[in-house]
């Protein structure tokens, strides 16, 4: 595989996490009347909602800027994380957010070499 064809694909990997996570808050920042109530009855408040947006997105802006994007993969990790705690605290399944956080640091990986050390 040419360097190139590495390169255009580590930038399509790169937009599929950010356009998991800005859609994601996305929806934290509209107010979707589903996701603020499974947040309400995970003892989350629409506030606190807007806040996990500004992070989410911060975060997938760190991540696709290649000079801080070590950072950005280890705050989205980290997010997905707290999201893998709250679903076992409230007994939700877990496939959704370990699949996202498992495809985060696979990505991470490929892009920044860094990682892997």
């Amino acid at each position: 595989m040419t360097p190139k064809i590495k390169i255009i694909i580590h930038w399509v990997l790169a937009g599929l996490v950010a356009f998991v996570f800005i859609g994601s808050a996305t929806s934290k920042f509209t107010a979707d009347a589903a996701m603020l109530q499974q947040a309400a009855s995970n003892g989350l408040g629409a506030s606190k909602m807007q806040i996990f947006g500004a992070i989410e997105i911060l975060s997938a802006f760190l991540f696709l800027y290649p000079r801080t994007g070590v950072l950005g993969t280890l705050l989205l990790v980290a997010y997905m994380g707290g999201a893998i705690a709250t679903h076992l605290q409230h007994d939700l399944p877990l496939a959704a957010p370990v699949a996202i956080a498992a495809f985060v640091w696979i990505v991470g990986v490929l892009r920044f070499h860094e990682l892997t050390m």
